[in-house]
């Protein structure tokens, strides 16, 4: 039995691609986290959860969104959060680098199938060099992770009057890990609405989002780049990649974006009656929440429907691949506008820092961002059905599930049991990605093309 077995799961290995065998973890450990959350040593006493509500907290810890359908102070004691803290790690970081940095400290030898999980479910290129990747990107992170603790913990504790250490330790920690991992989670049932005016508070806040948000590769570079220009400096020049300076690129130029187009939304609404700090900094920070992390510093009610639009636009985009965060990518968003201008400019190619975009890329892009719209417009379309709600609200909710953000007008505890499962499969999507979703659910032998019929143009436009 046990040798039938194991020639199964052989076979299975072999038959499977990466990319379904990642999806098959993630989905994996969906189950196990539904199982650990449904335990009594992590929730408050007499307190029961459906099973809906279960899965549904489930996924959305994993893919470290946020959304929730019950007050998470009103369910898990302590215990139960520090699970979570836990959990945003291995959603944050991903299954198949914790697996990896584990087995390295194990001392257990890297195989090539786990090489080639690491290089699905980071999206690298090469398969080379992807085990020292994760050991250094792990410990980048728990150190980021460690310092802005510290920080937001001494914060916290002077902010206080110096009273109650603990506690400030456990909130500055808590902060830190959710913000870096793009979870959102409120534990409080404020978010972090009482620190609305606390400049320097929301400043660190956003960093640590953007870092979460920027893509491990990218960090790698550049503290690479830190590394060779001021402690070693030289005659030989650092060169960044091109998936570098896109994904970099886009990151400041979408955060830029979102902040200018928020301002003018709400300078003659929600602003209307703020200083022109308060103003850029609140524009600032959503313009940084709403693409992953979902902390928010007034009720979302608070905007009008432009703006609410605006989120929405900004969490579909989501952060950059290889990344803590979801939806449809930053870089498919880049590449598509980057092709849609030089097709109107005449070009047959996409160039961008002395170099050309691939076609298949180019495809690829267009395909998930489609592909995405139109997952996104049939959930709108169910939840209109199922659900009592405004349409603004069910856009938002929409995109912050696909988008993997956890920003809600409010609606979300009162979903129906369909309009949860809606929720459900957007956030699994947007945190495995919709080009990988697409791929699980076709063969390699279906995707090999042994042949090519004749071309034929036809009327376009």
């Amino acid at each position: 039995m046990n040798r039938w077995i194991q020639k199964y799961l052989d076979k299975a290995n072999l038959l499977a691609s990466p990319v379904q065998i990642v999806v098959f973890y993630y989905l994996s450990l969906i189950v196990v986290t539904s199982l650990l959350l449904c335990i009594p040593f992590f929730k408050q006493p007499g307190v029961n959860i459906s099973f809906i509500d279960t899965i549904f907290m489930a996924v959305s810890t994993v893919s470290v969104t946020g959304l929730t359908t019950f007050p998470l102070e009103q369910v898990y004691n302590q215990n139960g959060i520090v699970l979570l803290e836990i959990l945003f790690q291995i959603g944050g970081f991903g299954i198949t680098m914790l697996s990896t940095f584990i087995l390295v400290i194990a001392g257990r030898r890297i195989g090539l199938q786990q090489r080639r999980l690491i290089q699905t479910d980071m999206n690298q290129p090469r398969l080379s060099g992807n085990v020292r990747l994760v050991y250094t990107i792990f410990g980048i992170m728990l150190a980021i992770q460690a310092v802005f603790g510290v920080i937001f913990s001494c914060y916290l504790y002077a902010r206080d009057g110096f009273e109650h250490l603990a506690k400030s330790i456990f909130d500055g920690f808590y902060i830190s890990i959710s913000a870096l991992t793009n979870a959102g989670f409120d534990i409080t049932g404020q978010s972090i609405i009482p620190y609305s005016k606390d400049y320097f508070f929301l400043f660190l806040i956003m960093i640590l989002i953007f870092i979460g948000g920027l893509g491990f590769p990218v960090i790698i570079e550049v503290l690479a780049w830190i590394k060779m220009t001021w402690f070693k400096p030289g005659n030989q020049k650092f060169r960044f990649s091109l998936f570098a300076k896109l994904a970099g690129s886009f990151a400041v130029g979408f955060f830029f974006i979102g902040t200018i187009l928020i301002f003018l939304s709400e300078n003659n609404g929600y602003f209307a009656n703020k200083t022109v700090i308060e103003k850029t900094i609140t524009a600032m920070f959503y313009s940084v929440t709403t693409r992953n992390a979902g902390l928010q510093i007034n009720q979302i009610g608070d905007f009008n429907t432009t703006t609410l639009l605006i989120f929405s636009i900004l969490m579909f985009i989501g952060a950059s691949p290889s990344s803590v965060g979801g939806g449809v990518r930053t870089t498919t968003i880049g590449i598509l506008g980057l092709y849609l201008l030089s097709f109107i400019r005449g070009h047959k190619n996409v160039n961008v820092f002395n170099r050309r975009i691939h076609e298949n890329d180019i495809q690829k892009s267009i395909v998930v961002v489609n592909l995405s719209i139109l997952m996104c417009l049939m959930a709108v379309f169910i939840l209109s059905i199922t659900e009592n709600q405004s349409l603004i609200s069910l856009i938002v909710e929409v995109t912050s599930a696909f988008g993997t953000t956890g920003l809600s007008t409010g609606i979300t505890s009162s979903l129906s049991v369909i309009g949860k499962m809606v929720i459900i499969i957007l956030m699994f999507v947007g945190r495995v990605g919709m080009l990988y979703m697409l791929i699980f659910f076709v063969s390699k032998k279906d995707r090999d093309e042994k042949y090519r019929f004749p071309s034929e143009q036809i009327i376009i436009g």
